[in-house]
């Protein structure tokens, strides 16, 4: 296969994950997709492939006084991806998930602050970690006004600790996951939003990844990853197991705001399904 049809093939593939991960259509990601340049996940996956460096991965939406399930999972799935091909992750996230990972995983924390207060500590942080990636998982972002706000309209500014900043002021490739229109990378599909009952987010990225749960975007990722690698990387995937160990840390589901195995109200069975649909299509199962 010469690599004219071998990329014809992955962009192909690529528009099956993205069609994959829309199909359920939970929050309106469905009708987003068409303000974005099909190829999306193959394009991010390129920004990853042959990785080595520094990969910050910023996730952890609050919910009333903790964090929820939806977007840790995947940002550990990917943490695990990542070390296993060689690059060093780190996890950018705020109390209480922050405290709660550090023994287990390379965390660094973020706090409530004034932007200006933000904007020095993350440049800081990012003199210092020289990332080669920044990647958002279900993490919220600023809307026009400055504030953060829930799928509720709730706004959370006083509990969101600003990953913004790394995002706007890292000079690296970042990308970002989102599923409802008020996380970081949502900007790039702001005209599309505007249909949608949400406070969107204002921040862009270089490539924005929708999917009905944040955490199946970070499978998509990882399906193309394993493809290049000849490797079924998904069948390391535990979700479960991942989420009994965030329960076990105080998480809760972002929609019914529980301490229950779920993400966004949605049984461990259907991400397992996503995995094996995700694992059918990549064919190296």
């Amino acid at each position: 296969m010469n690599s004219a049809s071998l990329n014809d093939a992955q962009l192909q593939l690529s528009q099956q994950i993205e069609n994959a991960l829309v199909d359920r259509n939970l929050r309106g990601m469905k009708k987003i997709q068409p303000a974005l340049d099909p190829g999306y996940y193959l394009r991010a996956a390129q920004m990853l492939r042959d990785i080595k460096g520094t990969v910050l991965i910023g996730t952890g939406f609050p919910v009333v006084d903790t964090f929820e399930t939806d977007g840790p999972v995947g940002a550990i799935a990917l943490y695990d991806a990542l070390e296993y091909l060689g690059a060093e992750p780190v996890i950018v996230c705020g109390p209480p998930m922050s405290a709660a990972l550090s023994a287990d995983y390379r965390v660094h924390e973020i706090k409530v602050g004034p932007q200006g207060k933000c904007e020095i500590e993350a440049q800081q942080a990012l003199d210092q970690l020289k990332p080669s990636l920044v990647l958002s998982i279900e993490r919220p972002g600023q809307a026009e006004d400055g504030h953060y706000y829930n799928m509720r309209g709730e706004d959370i500014s006083p509990r969101a600790a600003c990953f913004d900043t790394f995002v706007k002021q890292c000079d690296c490739p970042t990308i970002a996951i989102g599923d409802g229109g008020n996380e970081i990378g949502m900007g790039n599909v702001k005209e599309a939003l505007r249909d949608l009952d949400i406070t969107a987010a204002a921040t862009e990225c270089d490539e924005l990844l929708i999917a009905d749960v944040s955490n199946w975007g970070a499978y998509g990722l990882i399906a193309l990853l394993g493809l290049w690698r000849n490797e079924d990387l998904l069948a390391r995937i535990e979700p479960l197991k991942i989420l009994d160990y965030l329960s076990r840390l105080g998480s809760v589901d972002g929609v019914t705001r529980l301490n229950e195995l779920t993400e966004d109200g949605l049984s461990p069975d259907e991400g397992e399904a996503v995995l094996l649909q995700l694992r059918k299509l990549v064919g190296i199962a």
